[in-house]
């Protein structure tokens, strides 16, 4: 066997210690904002679905309000889907502009991976629905529909199911997602936009330079930027491109690199504040105004008989587990790349299928595809709400599979002998380590001797005559 060469690498190995760190704060939010997106998503069917309550959920959702002078009266679903969704673009811009200066992507050979993963894992599914309708003689409006990735939900599965993921996956799965979101966006701009207002657009490029202008110029004030975003949003929306473009450009703006002497750079800090508004109330109440389809025998029984439905669900379970883990196997067969010795190419399958869960961006781009046609937007619905489920339910199962590996490099990564809250396996090339771990080793001998005398002198003791 040849030795191996001095450019060969490991795919989805060990993160560095300050890599390692981010990703397990934003996914402990992420976590906690796709528990809530579950809880709504679920009281959505029910009120839905409930005859008594499917009324109001009916009145509520169509009702309108907002100036009406300036192109913004809108429903509750709408406000839900065109300015809620706005702000979670907004945190995804953030994180890609993070991911490009300071994490994984800003190194051209790490950043393959996960793109090239996550241009795959929305070109299959989009392959698969297409040769399905064509088969099937059905519409080809909702060919985006299941390409896109819903990170939150994926990491609520995640958390429901207690899988100790290691954090190499876990990154990747969140790398992948940012990726994901990207193209998503380009896809909804490019595709889904059509009588253009060139006044108003212009009029919100012109925003997007006063914001980039302040930025850059270090004006602080969130009584200066949260006015400005709205105008740009109006402006955005009333171009005739969809208005969640606004939230990345902005959050693509940000600074994201740390300057000497800050703790948090900008963009870091604004994620941090508005995180938790896009995790527990924007996301959540868009799936509350969107999930409530009517769930009866009959239109389950459609979803896999109607080609414009089968093909989302096919795209999500069948596309992205085969387009991502086919793009991630390419990678490493042509750039030298071996996996990780810690994984197998099953984990990588596993994570494949968790990027199944479409849902949020997978229902927006539902309703803009299928727009006109009631029947058929709430038949997509239906559609993405079951690819998600068995995409969960076959992931869950796979990951489950191989729990008790996860769970052992899960507790190696934490491991903090020295309790310098350092895990050890960051240290254990550096000479201090090994000094600090060889005194708590004499230490722990030294305890151990003077019980051990102890215990003699006692036993001596007891022998002694009375």
């Amino acid at each position: 066997m040849s030795a191996p060469s001095k450019n060969d690498r490991k795919a989805l190995g060990r993160l560095t210690l300050p890599e390692r760190n981010f990703v397990a704060n934003a996914l402990r939010a992420e976590t906690v904002g796709g528990v809530l997106l579950l809880v709504a998503a679920i009281a959505a069917l029910v009120w839905a679905n409930v005859p008594a309550l499917r009324h109001s959920y009916e009145t509520v959702s169509h009702f309108h309000l907002g100036p009406a002078s300036l192109g913004l009266d809108l429903s509750l679903q709408h406000w839900a889907a065109d300015g809620l969704l706005a702000v979670f673009f907004f945190v995804a811009g953030i994180e890609l502009k993070r991911e490009l200066v300071a994490g994984d992507l800003r190194d051209p050979k790490a950043a393959a991976l996960p793109v090239i993963a996550a241009v795959c894992g929305m070109a299959v599914p989009a392959l698969v629905y297409t040769v399905v309708n064509v088969v099937g003689d059905g519409a080809m409006d909702g060919w985006a529909v299941p390409t896109a990735t819903d990170i939150a939900f994926a990491l609520a599965v995640l958390a429901v199911l207690g899988t100790s993921l290691p954090s190499a996956l876990r990154a990747f799965l969140l790398t992948l997602a940012v990726v994901d979101d990207l193209f998503a966006i380009l896809i909804i701009a490019v595709f889904f936009t059509s009588d253009i207002n060139f006044a108003a657009l212009a009029g919100a490029v012109v925003g997007l330079g006063v914001f980039y202008l302040l930025t850059r110029k270090r004006v602080r004030g969130w009584y200066l930027y949260v006015p400005l975003a709205l105008v740009i949003w109006a402006l955005m929306y009333n171009s005739g491109i969809h208005a969640t473009i606004a939230g990345v450009a902005m959050g693509l703006m940000l600074r994201c690199h740390r300057e000497e002497g800050e703790r948090q750079s900008p963009g870091e800090h604004i994620e941090h504040l508005v995180r938790p508004l896009s995790a527990g109330f924007a996301v959540p109440l868009f799936a509350l105004f969107s999930a409530g389809v009517v769930v009866s025998g009959g239109a389950v029984g459609d979803v896999f008989t109607r080609p414009e439905t089968l093909g989302i669900v096919l795209g999500l379970v069948v596309g992205k587990a085969v387009g991502i883990f086919g793009g991630t196997w390419l990678t490493a067969r042509f750039t030298k790349a071996s996996l990780s010795d810690e994984l197998a190419w099953p984990d990588v399958f596993a994570v494949a299928s968790l990027a199944g869960i479409g849902f949020t961006v997978s229902l927006l781009i539902d309703e803009l595809a299928f727009d006109g046609d009631a029947t058929l937007t709430a038949e997509g619905k239906a559609a993405v709400l079951i690819g998600s489920l068995i995409a969960a339910v076959l992931s869950g199962v796979l990951l489950k599979m191989r729990n008790a590996k996860y769970r052992a490099l899960w507790e190696e990564e934490e491991r903090d002998d020295d309790l310098d809250g350092i895990p050890d396996i960051y240290e254990k090339d550096k000479p201090e380590y090994h000094q600090r771990m060889a005194e708590i080793y004499e230490k722990k001998a030294a305890e151990h001797r003077r019980l051990a005398e102890a215990a003699a002198g006692a036993s001596d003791g007891d022998e002694r005559p009375a």
